[in-house]
């Protein structure tokens, strides 16, 4: 087994050309714990952020209990089932200080930037995901990847200076095309002419099979099982690629828009939900191939507009519009809106947990951390906004906490993960967001 390497490739020929297919993690590439390549060098730890709309209602969402083994009120008990890989951040402040609050603009720049924005145009510095990218996406395909499930491509939380804002994927078959490459085939067009690339690929996927039986013989029973899941999903994407070289017939109720879809557009919160799932495990696939090691999810913008089922108000006015109610002391559908939120970002974790990756899963060697832009987003409050982790970060930090701020900065959070990825940064943020003192309390 010495001979076999993160950097061993399926090798075949296709007339006469040499083709390969990459492999993905086996435990033949590690060494006898499972926790470093067999080469001595780490695992690669890997950065994500996740976003939602509009914080929370405090008395229904911030445990009672600080520590490990913290109550989950209402807001957060779609947590349970992920809540020992989380941890959660409450009663962190973010500071305007000169600056104007820009509703549901203010917070988040701050979390993300440091700094605390003047005007909506100015985006102040560049988001951690970026800096973090520097350091990390050297080494891959896509120094960093981007998607929403809001489908609007200008949901974004992320940017590299003030007129330079990283556009997220908005449509899952737009991302699926710009990681596998395939491309759909108009079935009205009078010709035909199948994309080279697309050949080319699907002869690669079969070329290379007896190249693949050579390797399987030398595996053991987990690494054949993993290649055998690993050629499902290849087999998956021939049948695919068979589609698109094959001439469909011509269907008379087929009408091309410029920018075709395989989800239709909209906000419903079913809708948001199934897209924000698909975009979760094409994300998913990418990173546990190393395509990337810098990721974005955004659930929803900050202005959220999500709609729910049967209530005339989207997230964002309900915030404004809808009383508190006198006995329940929140919003009622407010609060229903964040509880899907909290379902969805629930599946966003459970995903990465749920893929074995060496002796653990992807989500141990990642850091993912969650902002929002609000505390109470019916007074545009930014006291208080409540953050996550998720992940150990490759042994770093614990999970299971519920840390309370004491009202320090919230830029605490984004300086912790920062060093944690290996930036050498003395300090973050700018004025009252400035902070030097990492959260301790999580930290190995």
């Amino acid at each position: 087994m010495s001979r076999l390497n993160r950097r061993r490739f399926l090798r075949g020929t296709l007339q006469g050309a040499a083709v390969s297919v990459a492999l993905p993690f086996l435990d033949a590439f590690l060494d006898g714990n499972g926790k470093a390549l067999a080469s001595g060098r780490s695992i690669p730890t890997r950065f994500g952020t996740w976003s939602w709309g509009l914080g929370m209602n405090r008395d229904v969402f911030v445990p009672k209990k600080t520590g490990a083994n913290f109550d989950l009120p209402p807001e957060i008990a779609p947590l349970a089932s992920v809540q020992q890989h989380i941890n959660l951040f409450t009663n962190f402040d973010v500071f305007k200080d000169d600056a104007p609050n820009l509703c549901h603009h203010s917070g988040w720049v701050v979390l993300r930037s440091g700094t605390a924005p003047t005007s909506r145009p100015n985006r102040p510095g560049e988001t951690i995901d970026v800096s973090i990218a520097r350091k990390l996406g050297n080494q891959t395909r896509f120094r960093s990847l981007s998607a929403t499930a809001t489908g609007d491509v200008r949901d974004s939380f992320s940017y590299e200076a003030g007129n330079s804002v990283n556009a997220p994927e908005w449509s899952p078959l737009r991302f699926y095309q710009r990681l596998f490459g395939a491309d759909f085939q108009n079935p009205n067009a009078e010709t035909f002419t199948p994309d080279p690339r697309l050949m080319i690929r699907k002869s690669a996927l079969s070329s290379v099979q007896e190249d693949a039986k050579k390797l399987n013989q030398s595996l053991g029973a987990e690494d054949r099982a993993r290649l055998d899941q690993y050629f499902t999903g290849i087999r998956d994407l021939e049948r695919r690629f068979d589609l698109q070289l094959t001439k469909p017939d011509p269907l008379e109720a087929c009408v091309i828009s410029e920018n075709p879809e395989d989800l239709p557009s909209g906000l419903n919160a079913d809708l948001v939900s199934k897209r924000h799932r698909i975009m979760t495990d094409l994300m998913l696939m990418a990173v546990a191939c190393d395509q990337t090691r810098v990721f974005n999810m955004f659930y929803a913008s900050a202005f959220s507009a999500t709609t729910k089922p049967g209530y005339d108000k989207p997230h964002h006015t309900a915030t404004h519009e809808e009383a508190v109610d006198e006995k329940l002391r929140y919003q009622p559908n407010v609060s229903w809106y964040t509880r899907r939120a909290m379902e969805e970002w629930a599946y966003y974790v459970q995903s990465l947990a749920d893929f074995r990756e060496g002796d653990g899963s992807l989500l141990d060697n990642s850091l993912i951390y969650a902002t929002t832009d609000q505390s109470f987003a019916k007074m545009h409050a930014i006291d208080g906004i409540p953050m996550f982790t998720a992940g150990n970060a490759g042994g770093k930090i614990k999970t299971g906490l519920h840390i309370d701020g004491g009202g320090s900065p919230g830029c605490r959070l984004g300086y912790t993960a920062q060093r944690l990825m290996g930036l050498d940064i003395e300090s973050w943020g700018t004025k009252s967001n400035t902070t030097s003192a990492a959260i301790g309390e999580i930290l190995v």
